[in-house]
């Protein structure tokens, strides 16, 4: 079940202050990737137990899950994994959030919330400024991940990302896995439960040019 909370709420105009790469991580060198939406993310202390050679970081917009998510890694003292709370929007469109953007390797967006209604298709995490920020800022080969069960949502991140001439599809049956942020292809919950329900998953990779 999809919680909904309203991206644009005048809530999400502070930002928490983000630290630095070297305060977030034991090692800043290592490759970064940034998944956002992230919710309680298990995905991402499945994947940072696994692969140490790589700093994960999650962006989540419910407050709740962030603290929780935070005291995990602290209690595992994983030295590899970081949250922040807040609209990933106006996170990375931050002067703060610039050193994130242009050291990263890999973006993912994974099953964000639909917005069916077309009134709140503004609410959707991926809209033509935020590609924007994200053209100007990454670093020229950086990837960008999406996945959805929803064929509209699919549709429209789709063209919102290509409508932007600085990204570029890859072909996934060409794609080495073993050399990105997944090398073991770990799964979302949101993907299990998608693949035990035989629903279609919808999926893309683009890549900063």
């Amino acid at each position: 079940m999809r919680q909904h909370v309203n991206p644009l709420s005048s809530n999400f105009n502070q930002i928490e202050r983000i630290p630095s790469l070297r305060e977030m991580f034991g090692d800043s060198q290592l490759n970064l990737h940034l998944d956002i939406g992230c919710a309680a993310g298990e995905f991402l202390f499945d994947l940072a137990l696994d692969n140490t050679s790589w700093n994960y970081l999650g962006i989540e917009i419910r407050e709740k899950l962030v603290k929780n998510a935070k005291l995990k890694v602290l209690e595992r003292e994983i030295k590899n994994l970081y949250f922040i709370f807040g609209n990933a929007n106006n996170i990375l469109d931050h002067v703060q959030g610039k050193s994130i953007t242009k050291n990263l390797k890999s973006i993912s967006f994974n099953f964000p919330d639909p917005w069916f209604k077309k009134r709140h298709y503004k609410r959707r995490v991926i809209q033509p400024e935020f590609i924007n920020i994200l053209s100007n800022s990454l670093q020229k080969g950086t990837l960008i991940f999406i996945k959805t069960d929803v064929k509209d949502l699919f549709d429209y991140m789709d063209s919102t990302i290509l409508s932007n001439f600085y990204f570029k599809t890859l072909n996934k049956k060409d794609f080495d896995y073993s050399k990105s942020f997944n090398p073991n292809k770990f799964k979302t919950n949101r993907e299990k439960y998608v693949i035990v329900n035989q629903f279609d998953i919808f999926e893309r990779i683009y890549m900063k040019i």
